[in-house]
């Protein structure tokens, strides 16, 4: 074992903050995310001089895990996040949770009291592996300096092995200040499981034995080339896929064999597709309670479906579903393995597959809605007008659906966006991606209740020159929350509506460009100026609180329970 004092530093010994970052830049980490605290002092002492790792200083712990989330969706690589113990830990949980929920690797690192205070309810303390314990894939506290190297390196591991997720490192105060001859490791490897020769024997003959075959793509664990590859065998076989909720950008949305988002407000063509189909393929997807319709489009445990579940986690298979054919195989090994395959005869279903395409392309022409801003029509815009490889950023709301409705996602990674449902995660996000492709154009889209959880990550945009154009849809009001309480209680609302600040003029106030639309009208020459400005925009939008989704309205939701609450 190396040796470790606290006396200064012998020949060849390192502090263990610097060799925690030695570790990162091991693993290769070049971008890190954080807000600076007193308890992991060496580590931002470390990276003082680590120029191979840019350090991106936000300006709430909420809004850099969030970016660390964005970013290892981005690259696939684990993000990383520094916070501070106690505050800094528990306003983290919010990215960490939506890391954990949409599958993406990412490793924080929590400052810690000292190692003799613990255990007193000392000064911000917190013990991280009873709070975190659900919420990651593991979560540790490094107790002894000479084990970084092995912790990061199991960190790695884990955040990017199966299915992928977050880890959560404790680091005590006086650990990090210790000294140690550090030892080298190699950098993690990805571990991911493989599909067997019978699996996909016994796949293949399913396929070709079907009548009405449809495949849902999404979960975590994908790139680019695992897309390319999911697409050239539906070509091959006819065969029709969607996107579970918010994984749109998997599937090129305008392929001829793109059926559509399996997420809120379901198409009742798409539905009935669902609920009949003879083989359902997914790919990935965990089958969670969006996309699933509340658990109602499938029956637990064993759906009345045929089902194929393929997944990166063993524990995932057979948690809620018995599959006729459970396959423990990440998206980009069996992808590869489908590039193999040999295509069966499709004929049985292929006019069912164009039929599923032009059932979907109904449902992206905007439909009208109260007010002089037609939401659909500005989105539809955008879908025309924004460049092959623009990326759309959004956190959670009614806001929302208008862009998931209208935009046609094109490749991977062309959304980002929280399949846990989180607030907020519109700006960090939109900010981590700016930085990690500065040459794409990236929009994020944002409520008004939304902006406000986050809004103050502007400031981490202008200091970073990260400029994008963040869109907040402005109806005054907690929308989602609202449309709820009509639906469950009819005219009985309140704790709904916002006081908000003009967010133009706010988007002045942090040295950024501020427009304000007020009709469908305004909004291209106001987009077009924030395509020319060399800062990030905002763009108020304000819309009318009555077009609360893409096809109704308040008044038709609260008119509908009341009728059906009086028989």
């Amino acid at each position: 074992m190396s040796s470790s004092s606290t006396d200064g530093p012998a020949a060849g010994q390192r502090m263990g903050g610097h060799v925690l970052v030695d570790a990162l830049r091991t693993n290769g980490v070049d971008m890190v995310f954080g807000v600076p605290g007193e308890s992991y002092l060496a580590v931002l002492d470390g990276l003082h001089d680590a120029n191979s790792i840019q350090t991106i200083i936000c300006r709430q712990e909420g809004g850099s895990a969030m970016m660390a989330e964005a970013y290892g969706k981005l690259t696939g690589k684990p993000g990383v996040c520094l916070v501070t113990r106690g505050p800094g830990a528990t306003n983290a949980s919010a990215g960490i949770h939506i890391a954990m929920q949409d599958s993406t690797p990412m490793v924080v690192l929590v400052g810690q009291v000292a190692r003799e205070m613990m255990d007193r309810e000392a000064f911000q303390e917190i013990d991280y592996r009873r709070m975190f314990g659900q919420l990651t894939k593991w979560v540790a506290q490094i107790e002894d300096t000479s084990r970084i190297p092995e912790y990061i390196s199991r960190a790695f591991h884990t955040a990017t092995s199966g299915r992928p997720g977050p880890v959560v490192l404790a680091l005590p105060e006086d650990m990090l200040t210790e000294y140690i001859t550090p030892r080298d490791l190699d950098p993690y490897h990805k571990i991911e499981a493989h599909p067997g020769p019978e699996d996909l024997e016994r796949f293949r003959n399913m396929l070709a034995a079907a009548k009405s075959p449809v495949m849902i793509v999404g979960g975590g664990g994908w790139d680019a080339e695992a897309c390319k590859r999911v697409q050239a065998f539906s070509e091959a076989n006819n065969l029709p896929v969607g996107a579970s909720f918010r994984c749109q950008d998997y599937f090129d949305n305008r392929h001829p064999n793109y059926v559509g988002h399996i997420g809120i407000g379901l198409p009742e063509p798409l539905k009935q597709r669902l609920e009949n189909t003879d083989l359902m393929i997914v790919l990935g997807s965990r089958l969670g309670e969006i996309t699933t319709g509340g658990y109602t489009l499938l029956d637990i445990p064993r759906p009345k479906q045929t089902l194929v579940h393929i997944h990166a986690g063993a524990e995932e298979l057979g948690q809620v579903y018995q599959a006729d054919l459970p396959i423990n195989a990440a998206p980009r090994a069996f992808a590869a393995a489908l590039a193999r395959m040999e295509p069966v005869d499709s004929s049985a279903w292929k006019a069912s597959t164009a039929q599923g395409h032009a059932d979907y392309l109904t449902t992206i022409e905007p439909k009208p809605v109260p007010g002089p801003v037609q939401m659909g029509e500005i989105a539809a815009w955008l879908n025309k007008t924004l460049p092959e490889d623009a990326l759309i950023c959004n956190g959670a709301g009614n806001y929302a659906t208008w862009m998931h409705r209208y935009f046609q996602y094109r490749g991977y990674r062309n959304q980002l966006a929280p399949t846990s449902g989180s607030m907020g995660y519109g700006l960090p996000s939109a900010v981590a991606a700016k930085l990690v492709h500065p040459d794409r154009v990236v929009v994020s889209m944002n409520g008004d209740g939304c902006f406000m959880m986050h809004g103050q990550e502007l400031a981490t945009a202008m200091q970073y020159g990260a400029n994008i154009i963040a869109i907040v849809i402005n109806n005054s009001m907690l929308g989602t929350i609202r449309m709820h309480q009509e639906r469950e209680y009819p005219g009985r609302t309140a704790n709904t509506g916002l006081r908000n600040p003009d967010f133009a003029a706010l988007a002045r106030a942090y040295g950024a460009n501020g427009e304000t639309v007020n009709s469908t009208e305004e909004f291209q020459p106001a987009f077009e100026r924030a395509l020319a400005a060399n800062v990030p925009t905002v763009i108020e939008i304000k819309i009318d609180p009555e077009a609360i989704t893409p096809v109704t309205t308040l008044t038709a939701i609260r008119e509908a329970a009341l009728a059906k609450a009086n028989g």
